[in-house]
């Protein structure tokens, strides 16, 4: 008995997956619920267990974009397991492609078609804006086929001396959506960015003091990323505009505070979503970050958990960046950067201090977001950052921490 393999449904609105990975072969034997495949959704990339043990029977190719509930493979659940055998066979040596067999050379004489692109091929390379001249023609005389003008490159300048090789891969669905939605949020946003700045002595004072501590009792690290995530809610709270999006000609404001995370996984960028972050404390939230981040790392992570937010933070600090303009993820109005933190001098009581400091950017919507309440947003989390002791601890540290 043959069973169908369908692709599931990775979530809502989703109608269709690119197969980014085979892990088996035609003709392997599977066992049930063992990876077979990588699929890629707009959101994320998932793994497809194979739903019953047998010889597999691939049918689409890696690369190829297929719709939900379409059948991907075939399994025989009737055939024995080979002896010997693992869960999927010996990798099979694959077969050199068989050399096209040459054409024969023709010499075509000149005529007037040599080097006239054919009205197709005139159209595209104006497209491409490519000289007629720069391309050699395989139709009839040497007429430009359109197959010529499609296949041909733009000049890339006089050749050096040195190597000018070049590789061409397709772009996963998951990257390709992405972009998609960064050139949307470009295009279909009134967006602008704020920046300011805030001095992180009072995070690296609690830090160094109760680290250690904090990670004995609840075996996460006391990063920076709660005290931003609770200074977000906190100010959130205060300008409730910022938790805010456009829907048609509706504004809807949320009452709850789902921060997503901006991270880069191994297909690209993610952004996994902490959910109902108002409600967490300094290790909720350090939890939650470090199991979203392991899970977006491994390609575990789901459409589910990357689903919705209301307002994203985006770590460009580990990277190095000192400052940057995020771009919105839409729907969403507003978006916070975080940079690396420096040591710079500063003016402190009158007097030249070294301080470690960090550039902070807020780009927003001003379409329903005006300039005074983004100002205050982010002025708002630079007090927070640093005051955490009174505004975030409620100056009880050891509470907050709870330790």
């Amino acid at each position: 008995m043959a069973l169908e393999m369908k692709v599931p449904s990775p979530g809502e609105s989703i109608t269709e997956v690119e197969i980014a990975q085979w892990l088996v072969e035609d003709g392997d034997y599977v066992e049930k619920d063992q990876a077979i495949a990588e699929v890629d959704s707009d959101k994320a990339t998932l793994e497809l267990p194979a739903e019953a043990s047998g010889i597999i029977t691939l049918k689409a190719e890696e690369g190829d974009a297929v719709a939900v509930g379409e059948v991907v493979c075939l399994i025989d659940t009737d055939a024995a397991k080979p002896e010997g055998a693992a869960a999927s066979s010996e990798t099979k040596e694959e077969k050199a492609p068989e050399a096209a067999p040459k054409k024969e050379e023709v010499k075509e004489e000149k005529s007037y078609a040599s080097g006239t692109p054919s009205p197709a091929a005139k159209k595209i390379l104006a497209e491409k804006n490519i000289d007629a001249a720069q391309v050699t023609g395989t139709g009839k005389n040497g007429r430009i086929t359109k197959e010529d003008a499609i296949e041909a490159q733009p000049s890339m300048g006089t050749p050096g001396n040195g190597s000018r090789g070049e590789t061409r891969k397709k772009m996963s669905m998951l990257r390709r959506k992405v972009a998609e939605r960064l050139v949307g949020a470009k295009n279909e946003t009134a967006m602008l960015t704020t920046f300011n700045e805030a001095d992180m002595s009072a995070i690296f004072n609690l830090r160094k003091q109760y680290k250690e501590d904090f990670k004995t009792k609840h075996g996460v690290s006391l990063g920076f990323m709660s005290f931003f995530t609770l200074a977000v809610v906190r100010a959130l709270e205060m300008y409730p505009a910022v938790n805010s999006m456009i829907d048609g000609k509706d504004m809807i404001t949320f009452d709850y505070k789902d921060i997503s995370i901006a991270v880069s996984g191994p297909k690209g960028l993610m952004v996994p979503v902490i959910r109902n972050a108002e409600s967490l404390s300094f290790r909720g939230v350090e939890a939650e970050v470090k199991r979203l981040a392991l899970r977006a790392r491994d390609g575990k992570i789901t459409v589910d958990e990357m689903t919705g937010g209301t307002f994203t933070i985006s770590n460009g600090g580990v990277f190095g960046s000192m400052l940057s303009t995020p771009i919105i993820n839409p729907p969403q109005s507003g978006i916070l950067g975080m940079h690396n933190i420096i040591e710079r001098p500063v003016a402190v009581d009158g007097k030249v201090e070294i301080r470690p400091m960090m550039y902070l950017a807020l780009s927003y919507d001003h379409r329903i977001i005006d300039g005074k309440e983004s100002v205050g947003f982010l002025v708002a989390i630079k007090e927070a950052l640093e005051n955490p002791e009174e505004l975030l601890m409620g100056n009880n540290i050891k509470k907050a921490l709870e330790l």
